[in-house]
């Protein structure tokens, strides 16, 4: 308990321990009479009064420098004690940033250097006062602005240690609400997708067979979920998919009812992690928005490795309803707007380049150009657009 109380109220006691020392300095010498002044015969009350002064303007030395400096230099004159000078010229530029302090400083070393030299009790060398008076003001002056500088980087540095904590802490959360979003948003608008056409389905054949979509979707929703939660206490999973996967979400979505044809030219295991899982979950991306937004358009999934860099894609084209076809539901969708966000910030991450928007046909594309191997891909400019209106 006491060592907490002496860290928060260490400034202080400092400063009340500087204020004994001039204190212990000052009235002892005016009463055994070894004291002395300038102009000789000073009262002893005044020097006295001049002590007292001089060590209640160290309590404030660090809120302004000059009680302390012109305290101490008075006290200096009038008693012939120089240490609170010393005190003050480091206080001066150890706490504060003095403009010209150098001049100050000066002041205070011709000061001590004619109180030494009146000083009764020492030589009366100019060459000696004069170094003494150079050593033992100017010098902590200059030791003084060598601790603030020191200080101020400090400080900065604990600054920017801050900001980098936080900016990582804001990654971090950007980058768990990404996978939630992706995670739990596809597998929830899939099975409430397969939930609406159950209650329309006449044959129970095909009812079992939707429930049994639902079951899987829930099934495969916790597991993500609980690998999403083991890499985050762990710090040793990994959540990547591999482009298989994409065949697996394209088969997902024929399943569903959607027109979906697939162009996959980038074998499993060719591509790294990173680069991979960004392909997956803009797929998983553009699938999920075609079913809230176009369930009847004609959609084409392509990836496909060209050189140095994967090109993905998502592109629905609007398309006349299938004779004797069933009707495709719209998954319903609750807003947010945060998964193009997330997409895009995948693909950047992944230094590739993003777009998404309108196609002439009428229809949206989303895609990406993602490098394999570091660096900018080369393609379109980037688009500012934000995910359609849910």
């Amino acid at each position: 308990m006491w060592r907490k109380w002496g860290i928060r109220h260490r400034d202080r006691l400092v400063d009340a321990a500087l204020a004994a020392a001039v204190l212990a300095f000052t009235i002892p010498t005016t009463l055994t009479g070894y004291s002395f002044s300038l102009w000789d015969g000073a009262p002893g009350g005044v020097e006295i009064v001049t002590g007292i002064v001089t060590a209640a303007a160290m309590l404030v030395r660090r809120r302004t420098p000059w009680p302390a400096v012109l305290a101490s230099a008075a006290c200096a004159c009038v008693t012939g004690q120089v240490v609170p000078m010393i005190l003050a010229v480091y206080s001066m530029t150890a706490e504060h940033r003095v403009r010209r302090w150098q001049y100050v400083a000066l002041a205070l070393t011709v000061v001590y250097f004619a109180v030494d030299y009146r000083n009764p009790h020492t030589d009366h060398s100019v060459y000696l006062n004069a170094v003494r008076a150079l050593t033992l003001i100017y010098l902590p002056a200059m030791v003084g602005t060598w601790v603030y500088a020191y200080r101020r980087l400090i400080r900065e540095l604990r600054l920017g240690v801050r900001e980098r904590e936080e900016i990582a802490a804001s990654e971090e959360r950007r980058k768990i609400a990404r996978e939630m979003h992706d995670t739990v948003t596809h597998a929830v608008t899939a099975m409430v997708l397969n939930a609406g056409m159950a209650r329309d389905a006449t044959d129970p054949g095909e009812v079992d067979e939707l429930t049994a979509v639902i079951e899987d979707k829930g099934v495969q929703a916790l597991d993500e979920l609980r690998q999403l939660l083991t890499v985050l206490r762990r710090e040793n999973g990994d959540l990547a998919e591999d482009t298989e996967a994409i065949a697996r979400l394209v088969g997902e979505a024929r399943a569903s009812g959607l027109q979906v044809d697939l162009h996959l030219d980038a074998p499993p295991g060719t591509l790294p992690r990173q680069v991979s899982h960004a392909c997956y979950r803009l797929v998983q991306e553009g699938l999920s928005n075609v079913r809230k937004h176009a369930p009847d358009s004609r959609v084409r999934v392509s990836c496909e490795v060209s050189g140095d860099q994967v090109a993905v894609s998502v592109v629905d084209t609007p398309a006349h309803p299938r004779p004797g076809g069933r009707k495709v539901r719209a998954a319903p969708s609750l807003g947010g707007g945060y998964g193009l966000a997330g997409i895009r910030e995948r693909v950047c991450l992944a230094q590739g380049r993003f777009f998404s928007g309108p196609t002439p046909e009428g229809g949206f594309v989303l895609a990406a150009r993602i490098p394999l191997r570091g660096g900018r891909a080369a393609g379109p400019p980037i688009t500012g657009r934000t995910d359609p209106p849910a």
